[in-house]
């Protein structure tokens, strides 16, 4: 048995960028949802989909952003975009998903906690973390947790994670802080690239094990002076950008027991209602069961 954790967020951007845009019957955007809603009615119907939640960015702005000014914030966004994200939380509800839509908290941070949370229970064979988002891969673990990519049809074990990035999952935090990610507003370290980061963290682990100058490095990296002159100067910088680069695995979700996570079926009344709002009733058709 498999549990899925899917990255609402990514999804919704995902198809507002990559499905046409429609409207509804009174005038508003509603692709984004459309296509969300068409993708996790294609997941229902694999073979093994039995217990799903789902996570949203009800507000983008996380407790991260208290730690540091530049992370990353809603500006920007397509107000199209971000006019959907509580539509889109409506229609997974009726769907029948579990929904943890956040705001202390970031998606992300839901996901790797019902990963930790559930991982271990005798009756799972394997978690599913469905989305590309290379944050996630510091929640894999062996081949019980793993990070899937749907749109690709790839799945990242340990392993493939190693061979992907150069470092285990425990890692991932540290190589982001180095390197940056510039999705999240995490800047990096200056001349600290994917393939030093990975060289040197592959021996070290983490950067606090890394020393302060290169004579003493048990690895041969080139640029090595400057790039430990970089780091022996930020490495405080580098701490907190790996801070920001962490997930929370003590999101308080309010399920306690995986049977609550299984799909039940759907809302009719509620599903019906919100996809004539969406100008989509055809999606019903797809569902393969109703709640009684």
């Amino acid at each position: 048995m498999r549990l899925h954790l899917v990255d609402g967020t990514y999804e919704l951007f995902r198809s507002f960028f990559g499905a046409p845009p429609a409207k509804s019957p009174s005038g508003q955007e509603v692709g984004a949802t459309r296509g969300l809603l068409r993708s996790m009615l294609a997941l229902l119907r694999e073979p093994e989909t039995s217990h799903v939640a789902i996570a949203f960015d009800h507000v983008i702005e996380s407790f991260r952003n208290d730690l540091f000014s530049g992370y990353k914030t809603g500006a920007g966004i397509d107000p199209d975009l971000w006019a959907q994200f509580p539509l889109a939380e409506q229609v997974t509800k009726a769907l029948g998903l579990v929904v943890w839509p956040m705001i202390e908290f970031e998606a992300d941070d839901a996901l790797a906690s019902a990963a930790a949370r559930w991982a271990d229970d005798p009756a799972l064979d394997q978690v599913w973390i469905c989305s590309p988002d290379k944050d996630l891969g510091q929640c894999v673990r062996g081949q019980k947790i793993v990070l899937v990519d749907r749109r690709r049809q790839e799945v990242y074990d340990e392993a493939r994670i190693v061979e992907k990035f150069g470092v285990g999952p425990a890692s991932i935090p540290d190589l982001l802080a180095l390197v940056g990610d510039e999705a999240d507003g995490i800047p990096g370290i200056p001349r600290w690239g994917m393939k030093s980061a990975a060289a040197v963290l592959a021996h070290y682990g983490h950067i606090d094990r890394v020393p302060d100058h290169d004579e003493q490095w048990a690895v041969k990296v080139r640029g090595a002076k400057a790039l430990a002159e970089n780091l022996r100067e930020r490495r405080e910088q580098a701490k907190l950008y790996r801070t920001l680069a962490s997930l929370r695995f003590d999101v308080p979700l309010p399920e306690r027991e995986l049977d609550e996570l299984r799909w039940r079926g759907a809302d009719r009344a509620a599903l019906t209602e919100l996809c004539e709002m969406i100008g989509d009733p055809r999606a019903l058709d797809r569902v393969t069961a109703w709640r009684e």
